[in-house]
């Protein structure tokens, strides 16, 4: 049980401030940070997803979902 504590990564300030920060550039139009918001929200979701419950995952992937299909949609309006 001791070990599996350990490989549990936890979430940093810093990871939580990449991911927002490349969020907030995508939704001013900056689409070239596309692919640093997938990233950070992956290595996010991955650290938090070691705590969640399967309907938190779900969720939360959900929620992923609709913030990709939102983005796209503004993207093709432009």
């Amino acid at each position: 049980m001791a070990d599996q504590l350990q490989q549990v990564e936890k979430i940093l300030p810093e990871d939580i401030a990449r991911t927002f920060e490349a969020a907030v550039n995508v939704f001013q139009g900056k689409t070239e940070h596309m692919d640093d918001l997938l990233k950070n929200g992956g290595t996010l979701l991955r650290k938090a997803s070691k705590n969640f419950s399967s309907t938190q995952l779900i969720l939360s992937v959900a929620a992923l979902a609709v913030v990709a299909i939102v983005v796209i949609n503004r993207a093709t309006e432009e």
